[in-house]
């Protein structure tokens, strides 16, 4: 089971993912979420991220070339997409890059996770909005056959029982690790210790 800790924004939460060691870290290059960060900022901290961690760019209906730009440069290995980006623009992307791209998908209806099935992206990543902290109809899917990063108001208290229903390849975690907006390293830990204990 992959572990992807998103949101990551100051130092000190490098040094708590360098503790726990998920295999993503997750950094938000899109404006105006209060998680966003810079590319000098990004350049910065994953300067400081152990290397045995992927970072992943999130980016949010951006150029193509702004996101191969930032793959190419080798200072994110793995983009991930949260807006309304189709399969054209993925064709586009695929023209610049080969590296890995996960395709975020929010999941309201069985049509929303019959699209993320069909998605031509490397991954997908299913949610219940961007970044929204909520929890979605797990039921939903059924309909999705292949690999899948389960997210959207996961953290320590419930990531058990959703393993229980849902089978993803990975999961995603940002606010439910956070206390006071901020990373919290005892929380990380309980998260990641729930999922590896399975």
């Amino acid at each position: 089971m992959k572990i992807k800790m998103c949101g990551l924004r100051r130092r000190e939460d490098i040094l708590f993912v360098n503790e726990v060691l998920p295999d993503y870290a997750g950094f938000i290059l899109s404006r105006p979420f209060w998680r966003s960060i810079s590319l000098p900022e990004l350049e910065e901290l994953t300067g400081l991220l152990d290397k045995r961690i992927t970072p992943v760019g999130v980016f949010v209906d951006e150029a193509p070339r702004t996101v191969a730009g930032c793959l190419e440069s080798g200072i994110i290995r793995a983009a991930q997409l949260h807006g309304h980006e189709d399969e054209a623009y993925l064709k586009e992307l695929r023209d610049m890059t080969k590296r890995p791209v996960i395709r975020a998908f929010r999941i309201k209806e069985r049509q929303d996770a019959e699209a993320a099935e069909r998605c031509s992206a490397d991954m997908v990543l299913l949610d219940g909005g961007t970044g929204s902290g909520q929890t979605f109809d797990w039921s939903l899917l059924e309909a999705v056959h292949r690999p899948y990063i389960l997210a959207g108001g996961l953290g320590p208290d419930n990531i058990e029982k959703a393993l229980s229903r849902t089978s993803p390849w990975g999961v995603d975690v940002s606010s439910g690790i956070e206390t006071d907006r901020c990373k919290d390293i005892a929380k990380m830990r309980l998260f990641a210790q729930k999922v590896r204990g399975r």
